[in-house]
């Protein structure tokens, strides 16, 4: 069985700040940086058993910057399938990101032999690290290669992804999928207190496209009259400080720096207020504007210089036994090394606040956790229900439709609406991001969840059968509660799709289609449709029979679908009369399964 490992989202900051200082890794990945700043496409290195990869800036930044104004945003998915289908966004659409990175990235893949290095490497080294580096937009294109590899599940590889004065790359879409896969301890952007590149994109682009390019040219040597360069500094600070957010977000750990020390900062809002607060402010003459976003942006060497220098600090929200004091006391040290001071209330406020949201978080969590052991006790007693109905020689699904006043079904039925109740709070919370963001990844809760689906929801079938018998419980009846667990299951699977999966030795206890009898009802009534002259319902009954056949040899149905007088025997004996009489000579192999079956049942009968 998977592990769960706990949360990251500001734990993991302190280790990756340590560790970076720690190693030296930040001036290692700096001059990787620096000495593939000629190369045309990337470079692979590998010292004392890791592997670096590094791509270039490419070309010019205001260049590059004009360009995609004329763009627009670029989908992950269109034209390519580098990208797995699960970077979407929680509403199932793609997540989109800087189609200027989108294009160099693709260029990487398609013309050079990246794809066939970063194989080998990895079938080669065995689970050791292999780290994708990048400064500016070649911290653009070393995101997208780290979210490539995650998304081929190399389970040889091991990737971190180190940027300097790297753009947002992505929309609030694509920073859900980071969370929900746990992707964001393996991001590690590093960005300087005055550097305009990380921060330009919190704008649309096509309002800070020209002013910035007004003031690369400057910075470039190139003459600009004073008062242009002027209305271009003050137009780019306006839109960047001011103009609602453009459709770019951060997502992973951002080491904020300054001359006093560094900072790791994870929570994706907190990011966005600190990238603000620590942008020049209007009144900065044009020349430290020029000089201080230019020369930081294109020069990391000193800034890691002062980060090696002064101990780096975390953001401290986590751990609920600190004192408010403390709390205020380590605020006040992450403002410090940030370089916005610690009397600054906006951002005081937005760390606080980040604090305040992690622990009501993790309050959630805990007490769902609680709330879900005592719900153990209630599935056991229908599981116990479920085993009552089995001796009795009738399956539960069948018991509990067929037998309403029976006192049990009385107390099952009050058991299926309490757990009812608390699965519903419980995505209630989750689609109101009362949870942390990859809740619905962890093998806890998709365990839980769906053990509860595959025992309860024939219930709800039954139920739904049992008084409205008219009504298609597919299409107008299943409870969204079902549908959202189904999905975090589907999910999660696509993460383990490397994997070749157990063929099954056991019988299922519970048929793992959690919607099989309501299959079943459906296939009834199109067979009396059948009947009656609708020839089209064949195509219907023949693929349900194909999928139960499936179902049996895969071992995924329960033996009281089997019982001689269940839903489905009564189904299945109507649908063989029918074939036979179409085809004396007909035969099936569910029909030969099916016999095979009842044989055992009847032997087990008698004993």
């Amino acid at each position: 069985m998977e592990l769960d490992l706990p949360t990251p989202r500001f734990t993991v900051g302190q280790e990756i700040a340590n560790f970076l200082v720690s190693c030296g890794l930040l001036p290692k990945v700096r001059e990787e940086s620096f000495c593939a700043s000629n190369v045309e496409s990337f470079t692979l290195n590998e010292y004392e058993d890791v592997a670096y990869v590094t791509f270039p800036s490419f070309p010019s930044i205001d260049d590059f910057i004009l360009n995609e104004s004329r763009c627009g945003e670029g989908n992950m998915h269109t034209d390519h399938k580098f990208f797995s289908d699960f970077l979407k966004g929680n509403d199932d659409e793609p997540a989109f990101i800087l189609p200027g990175a989108l294009n160099l990235f693709l260029h990487i893949m398609e013309k050079t032999d990246f794809q066939a290095k970063i194989y080998t490497d990895s079938k080669q080294r065995k689970l050791k690290p292999i780290i994708f580096v990048g400064h500016s937009i070649g911290g653009a294109i070393a995101t997208l290669a780290t979210l490539w590899v995650l998304g081929k599940r190399l389970r040889q590889s091991s990737p971190f992804c180190i940027t300097f004065g790297c753009p947002l790359v992505g929309d609030e879409r694509l920073v859900e999928a980071v969370g929900r896969e746990n992707w964001g301890g393996n991001f590690c952007h590093v960005v300087s207190k005055h550097d305009i590149v990380p921060r330009m994109l919190l704008a649309p682009i096509e309002s800070i496209a020209k002013p910035f390019t007004t003031i690369c040219s400057y910075g470039q040597g190139i003459n600009v009259p004073d008062s242009l360069i002027q209305d271009a500094c003050r137009t780019l600070l306006n839109h960047v400080l001011v103009s609602p957010l453009g459709p770019y977000r951060p997502f992973g750990t951002y080491m904020l720096c300054s001359s006093n020390g560094a900072a790791c900062v994870e929570n994706a809002q907190t990011v966005l207020e600190m990238l603000r607060l620590t942008t020049p402010s209007q009144q900065t003459s044009f020349e430290e504007i020029v000089q201080a976003c230019l020369l930081e942006h294109r020069s990391y060497g000193p800034v890691l210089a002062d980060i090696m220098q002064n101990s780096v600090r975390r953001i401290s929200i986590m751990n609920s036994e600190y004192s408010e004091y403390s709390d205020e006391m380590g605020v006040a040290l992450q403002l410090e090394a940030i370089g916005v001071g610690s009397q600054n209330k906006s951002a005081r406020d937005a760390l606080q606040g980040a604090c305040k949201t992690e622990k009501e978080l993790n309050i959630n969590v805990n007490r769902l956790v609680f709330e879900l052991s005592e719900k153990q006790r209630t599935m056991a007693e229908l599981e116990w229900y479920k085993e009552c109905s089995e001796k009795d020689g009738m399956g539960y699904y069948d018991a509990f439709k067929i037998l309403p006043n029976k006192k049990d079904v009385g107390g099952a039925d009050l058991r299926r609406m309490k757990l009812a109740s608390f699965w519903d709070y419980v995505i209630e919370m989750w689609e109101s991001h009362e949870l942390p963001s990859d809740f619905q990844s962890q093998n806890k809760w998709i365990n839980a969840g769906n053990t509860y689906r595959r025992l309860v929801e024939p219930l709800d079938i039954a139920h739904h059968y049992r008084t409205n018998r008219n009504g298609n419980y597919l299409s107008d009846g299943r409870p969204n509660r079902y549908k959202v667990l189904q999905k975090w299951l589907e999910e999660k699977d696509k993460t383990r799709s490397s994997r070749v999966p157990k063929r099954r030795t056991k019988r299922a206890s519970l048929t793992q289609e959690s919607c099989f009898w309501a299959y079943v009802e459906e296939a009834r009534k199109d067979l009396e449709s059948l009947k009656q002259g609708q020839l089209q319902k064949l195509q219907n009954l023949e693929k349900f029979e194909e999928d139960v056949t499936k179902m049996e040899k895969d071992l995924t149905i329960s033996s009281d679908v089997f019982f001689p007088d269940s839903t489905f025997m009564m189904w299945w004996k109507e649908w063989e009369e029918y074939k036979k009489n179409q085809s004396p000579e007909w035969n099936s192999r569910l029909c030969e399964m099916i016999w095979k079956k009842m044989g055992e049942l009847n032997l087990r009968g008698s004993d």
